[in-house]
């Protein structure tokens, strides 16, 4: 079944499901029980033919599978209804969908504003959610696993579910982190550097954890749950408290050879530039990031914020300001968006994706992405007798970081579950 058919089949169900729409490609092709498995979530129910075009297998081998599948209790029969268009008289068709019930996993991000948390039972669908205050400053090793704790404890409860229940923990966390080890390089709210994360959180909580770069859980949402998941390739460049990228190609999330991922933010784009908080200069993220912002409010605008003031309230002053038509202040964003228009086209240049979505918090600021700013972008990318790549706004809501993290939670745990 080509991608065209195999959208279409998945539009005429009433449940969508979530995750990737096709296989992942140049990649070790996974077993075929698992294939299917993926197949059923994706595209929410589905029956045994459309899967078995899909999968490019026989009846025989689909029918095999599935039954074995349900002995497991991982997928259920269900009756597909009948499309307006189809005249066929009879009983409704028996399709396949995932046994949600079966296990359930959390998925987590972690920031120095606030900590959310999302429970998704296996078929995909949030059954809980939680969002905590977490304190500006920051944090020793042990604090960030007590607020992991904190936020697992209160996601179990808002679903009446104990930890018997989780098959996996994910966690994004902004920073430098090294997902195949389960380690935290550098983050910029952690008091200490190279924190073994993943294996200390497995310790505590007695589930399967998995750790990940914040960037990458928000290109995991797009893949699963949003504009990504009939995509080959695209970028995700989040604003946020810094400037991050997550990359998908093959419909495969991208983490480089090391298991780092790509820093977009800690890009040099000026030599001897401003100083990044990661301790180098030039970063694109020391001109582009919500601290940036500040640190230029402070010393353009005509007047100095008191010292109670926080980051957030002198970002919402500048803003207003800039909409009030105060020069200095609108001159602050316009400079953090042409240096924005730098970064999106060397992406381009990297990785000529199909689609770059600009998503994050600070996407409200709209003069980051403001007609003049994409109009440059366009000068810097566009070739002879090709269009630029075009870039999407997505302004999600906070849980869609930890609805990208349950993403490779549910990716765990279906690993997992099939041995």
């Amino acid at each position: 079944m080509n991608s065209a058919d195999f959208k279409s089949t998945i539009a005429e169900g009433e449940n969508q499901g979530c995750g990737p729409l096709f296989r992942a490609q140049n990649a070790t092709p996974k077993p075929l029980k698992r294939q299917l498995l993926e197949a059923i979530r994706a595209a929410g129910t589905i029956a045994r033919v459309d899967i078995a075009k899909h999968l490019d297998i026989s009846p025989a081998t689909v029918t095999t599978l599935a039954t074995d599948l349900i002995d497991m209790g991982l997928i259920a029969e269900t009756e597909i209804a009948r499309s307006s268009s189809d005249s066929t008289r009879g009983r409704p068709r028996v399709g396949l969908k995932i046994n949600g019930a079966a296990a359930a996993v959390i998925g987590i991000k972690i920031s120095d504003r606030g900590n959310s948390a999302v429970l998704l039972d296996l078929a995909g669908k949030r059954i809980g959610a939680t969002t905590l205050p977490a304190p500006p400053e920051q944090r020793s090793t042990e604090e960030i696993i007590e607020e992991i704790e904190n936020l697992v404890v209160a996601t179990l409860a808002s679903a009446g579910l104990d930890r018997s229940h989780l098959a996996t923990v994910a966690l994004g966390i902004p920073g430098m982190v090294d997902f195949d080890a389960g380690q935290v390089i550098w983050c910029p709210f952690l008091t200490e550097p190279d924190i073994p994360l993943r294996d200390l959180l497995q310790q505590r909580l007695g589930i399967p954890v998995r750790i990940d770069n914040d960037a990458n859980l928000l290109a995991m949402a797009e893949l699963w749950f949003g504009a990504g998941r009939a995509l080959d390739n695209f970028a995700v460049v989040s604003i946020e408290h810094g400037v991050g990228i997550g990359y998908v190609q093959g419909h495969t999330l991208q983490r480089g050879g090391a298991g780092h991922g790509m820093e977009l933010g800690h890009m040099t784009i000026q030599i001897n530039g401003a100083l990044c908080r990661c301790g180098k200069r030039g970063c694109l993220e020391a001109y582009v990031a919500d601290y940036a912002l500040v640190r230029e409010a402070h010393t353009a605008l005509a007047h100095p914020f008191a010292s109670t003031t926080s980051p957030t309230e002198m970002l919402e002053d500048l803003f207003g300001r800039a909409k009030d038509g105060n020069e200095a202040a609108r001159a602050i964003f316009s400079r953090a968006g042409r240096y924005l228009a730098v970064g999106l086209a060397n992406v381009v240049t990297m990785f000529d994706p199909a689609l770059i979505l600009l998503s994050g918090d600070r996407l409200r600021y709209d003069y980051l992405y403001a007609e003049e700013v994409l109009s440059e972008y366009r000068d810097l990318t566009q070739k002879p007798g090709r269009p630029s790549t075009p870039v999407d706004i997505h302004a999600w809501g906070d849980l869609i970081w930890a609805q990208g993290a349950g993403a490779l939670a549910l990716d765990h745990a279906t690993e997992r579950l099939l041995g």
